[in-house]
């Protein structure tokens, strides 16, 4: 009867031994997750500032491809390739008369 005890005493211990580290490794892996959880969201919040920022880049891009496009459109009239002749060469039309302001 005595080794029944034992082997009860000594089964429980195991048992006991077996909880407690159970309960640590179980702790252990939920404060790992915790900070994994913890860099995620913060690697979350930077990656929503990026793509606002981008969004913002692309916004502005296209503003200016609009620009660019009414650009491309103005010079491909007469009205610029008056405007051009006028100030860069410095052509009239025969019957108009150009005053310079005296500087």
């Amino acid at each position: 009867m005595s080794t029944r005890r034992r082997r009860k005493k000594s089964t429980r211990r195991q048992s006991r031994v077996a909880s407690i580290f159970i309960v640590a490794a179980v702790l252990f892996v939920c404060t790992i997750s915790a900070f994994k959880v913890k860099e995620l969201r913060a690697q979350g919040r930077e990656l929503a500032y990026a793509e606002s920022v981008l969004e913002q880049k692309i916004e502005a891009a296209k503003q200016e491809n609009e620009v660019l496009l009414a650009q491309q459109q103005y010079m491909q009239t007469n009205k610029y390739i008056e405007d051009v002749a006028k100030d860069k060469l410095g052509l009239v039309y025969p019957d108009e008369i150009v005053i310079k302001p005296q500087e």
